[in-house]
């Protein structure tokens, strides 16, 4: 489930266990920060610039909107669970019937993603990791798809057609992302099939024409 730090490399949606918090984070931070890191010392990969041993990070509290950005030194990285480990992962057997939980298992047991590396994200990965209580039964379940070649509209669209079935069955709604070299794409936007495509990148959102090449981008509002 771990990966070492001989073995690592820090990618987006990695999640981290700290020695400590994150420089500076403790003297500017929200109290809730700080209790929250107390409670469980991990942080999430994120898409940032960072200095050289550097890792940009964010941290998590209770609610959806306790979110903080940071940066870990990579000397105070433990241990290492990426989303591909933590689909391997099971939580324990008086969480396991929760209905995020339940589309995981079917979505592993299907095989419509066995030819990707993939796994869960948000909630569900940090629960996973910590064996700390975080999904709830309305819970979405975030999936982060690691796709360093390209992949057609046509099959994205048979893709997301396949996932949105399940989590229907499910009674939940699933947020699917393509982690490709330019960045983040929302699988649904990319089936889309339009002419560019918004991909979130270490240097913010921008729109392209292909997230698997290196051209000139548009930058792009977040709303």
């Amino acid at each position: 489930m771990e990966r070492r730090l001989s073995e690592v490399r820090y990618r987006p949606h990695d999640l981290l266990r700290l020695r400590r918090l994150p420089g500076g984070a403790s003297d500017d931070a929200p109290a809730w920060v700080i209790d929250a890191f107390r409670h469980a010392p991990f942080a999430v990969v994120r898409r940032a610039q960072a200095d050289p041993g550097i890792v940009a990070v964010g941290l998590r509290g209770i609610t959806r909107a306790q979110r903080y950005a940071a940066y870990a030194d990579e000397h105070d990285i433990e241990a290492t669970f990426t989303p591909e480990c933590l689909v391997r992962t099971n939580p324990p057997p008086a969480r396991a019937s929760l209905p995020p939980f339940v589309l995981l298992r079917a979505l592993v047991d299907s095989g419509c993603l066995a030819a990707f590396e993939w796994g869960p994200a948000g909630s569900a990965a940090f629960e996973l990791a910590t064996a700390i209580p975080t999904i709830t039964p309305s819970s979405d379940l975030d999936l982060l798809i690691r796709a360093p070649g390209p992949l057609s509209h046509g099959d994205a669209q048979r893709l997301s057609t396949e996932l949105q079935a399940h989590a229907a069955r499910a009674g939940l709604r699933i947020d699917v992302q393509l982690d490709a070299p330019a960045g983040g794409v929302a699988l649904a936007e990319w089936a889309l099939g339009k002419p560019r495509t918004m991909v979130r990148s270490t240097d913010g959102p921008r729109l392209v024409a292909d997230p698997w090449s290196i051209e000139p981008a548009v930058p792009a509002e977040v709303t």
